[in-house]
């Protein structure tokens, strides 16, 4: 998303709005479902909030749409470059994370993301929908993906089902890796109709 289309915040705040009315769930229901506080959401979606990774993963999670759904706006035409310092920064627990690019492509949807791992710090994720890839820059990353454990160096690559419950660790040190969700067509924001998804 270029800064141009408007900030992260505004652009989650249309998208969180209109999805939420596709589905056919009031606030207090999406506040149950995804145990976001209703106040919470009610700033995310009026663009007035600050929204972290843990929220709108959660939001991505429970409404079963791509994360770019959430966060990016209408497609862009001819060469797309996107500056580091132009990108709008989500925070969690332990990552940073810059959207940089999603990329429609038959019946698949790819988002690509910056990752940066902080020193000693762990990001949980209860899972979301898509399969998710990852390869490390620099640093040494542990990987934990239901009851399995990795570790990975600097070129090594991981991939899974995004729907299971995952971590990532800065082992030693800062990490720097590139993330890839791929999602399914069927999981796109544009299809209608309440979610069936668990509360």
């Amino acid at each position: 998303m270029s800064v141009a289309e408007g900030s992260v915040r505004d652009v989650l705040a249309a998208n969180l709005k209109r999805v939420r009315t596709e589905r056919g769930l009031s606030l207090s229901e999406l506040s149950r479902r995804s145990k976001i506080g209703k106040a919470t959401l009610s700033q995310v979606e009026s663009g007035t909030g600050n929204p972290t990774i843990e929220t709108v993963f959660g939001l991505s999670r429970v409404l079963q749409v791509p994360i770019s759904d959430l966060l990016e706006g209408g497609p862009g035409t001819g060469a797309t470059v996107v500056r580091a310092a132009d990108v709008e920064v989500l925070s969690g627990e332990g990552v940073e994370l810059r959207p940089l690019r999603r990329i429609e492509s038959g019946d698949s949807v790819f988002e690509i993301y910056d990752q940066q791992v902080r020193a000693g710090c762990t990001q949980e994720s209860r899972g979301h929908i898509g399969t998710e890839h990852t390869v490390v820059q620099s640093g040494r990353l542990g990987v934990r993906i239901g009851g399995s454990e990795v570790e990975l160096g600097p070129g090594d690559y991981v991939g899974f089902d995004a729907a299971m419950p995952h971590s990532y660790t800065a082992l030693d040190g800062p990490v720097r890796s590139v993330l890839l969700l791929h999602n399914q067509a069927e999981e796109r924001l544009h299809l209608t109709g309440p979610t069936t998804a668990p509360p």
